[in-house]
């Protein structure tokens, strides 16, 4: 059904004057992991030098040594999705079939930290970002109780909201920050963190807010509205220092300026991205995670770097 990983390979549209110095001129690619079902939740963890993703449909969270080790470090994973790191450097999981936010210990142990809103289950946690003043950002659509093969035992959906949540940075208080979407998907704060993007998979657009200081916020623009044909739609998204947004969309990684015009197009032929992540020691390497496969590559801009 998907491409080899032996015809694999990396190939830029450049859209708009200056792409080039953002994407660079050689795209080399690093084959991280074969056989994943559904890729998604990439994070590298600086402090240890390892990388986390998960399989959803394969139902486990892996972690990835620079030596090509891979250890599945939770297996079943209740169809695990969205990865982040905290400010303690641990490792927070978007639950998706679990219905849960959770947290692993630094003794291994796991602590949930978000099952219910309003006294009723969540739907399907899908991807999730840590602020730097150590608040929880997530999206709750209800994908995990549709998706043949990421779904888990109960499929009966509670909310009818698809909402984005925040936790407080000491987890006792979670806040519904917008209820604006038909099926959120991926988010990611500008450089700065003034700015939140969040994406909608059905309606295949991309919505902005200002951050207030108190953790809400403002009135929402539309950042981006894809209208290609090609198949995919707006799912991970992060941002690089220059506060360049990248987001998984129809036909491959879509790399728009600040402004929101695209300036190039990073393509993966045979394989769907699913979601990306930056890593390594500058922050120049781009892990995206596929239908198939996860991979690296490298680009000439560092990312914002993760928790």
């Amino acid at each position: 059904m998907y491409g080899s990983l032996d015809e694999l390979k990396i190939e830029i549209d450049l859209l708009a004057a200056g792409a080039e110095r953002i994407v660079g001129k050689t795209h080399p690619l690093d084959i991280i992991a074969r056989d994943v079902l559904f890729g998604e939740g990439p994070v590298w963890d600086a402090r240890n030098k390892q990388f986390f993703f998960t399989d959803i449909i394969g139902d486990t969270i892996w972690k990835w040594e620079p030596n090509g080790e891979l250890t599945a470090i939770l297996k079943p994973s209740a169809k695990a999705n969205g990865l982040a790191l905290d400010l303690e450097n641990r490792l927070l999981v978007a639950g998706w079939g679990g219905r849960t936010v959770f947290r692993f210990e630094h003794d291994g142990s796991r602590t949930t930290l978000a099952s219910q809103w309003e006294g009723k289950k969540l739907s399907s946690p899908n991807d999730i970002v840590v602020k730097s003043d150590g608040s929880i950002w997530f999206t709750d659509p209800h994908g995990g109780l549709l998706n043949v093969g990421m779904v888990a035992d109960d499929l009966q959906k509670y909310l009818d909201i698809q909402g984005v949540y925040r936790l407080s940075p000491d987890g006792k208080q979670m806040t519904l920050v917008t209820a604006d979407f038909v099926y959120p998907n991926g988010l990611c704060f500008s450089p700065d963190e003034k700015l939140l993007y969040v994406c909608c998979s059905r309606q295949r657009l991309i919505r902005v807010y200002d951050v207030k200081s108190d953790g809400s916020l403002g009135k929402a623009r539309i950042f981006y509205q894809y209208d290609s044909p090609e198949r995919g739609v707006p799912d991970g998204m992060k941002c690089d220092v220059e506060g360049n947004v990248y987001c998984t969309g129809p036909g491959g990684i879509f790399v728009h300026a600040p402004d929101g015009t695209v300036l190039a197009r990073i393509k993966t032929p045979g394989h769907h991205p699913t979601n990306i992540a930056w890593g390594d020691d500058d922050w120049r390497s781009l892990y995206i995670t596929m239908i198939g496969s996860v991979v690296r590559t490298r680009l000439n801009i560092a990312g914002v770097p993760s928790r």
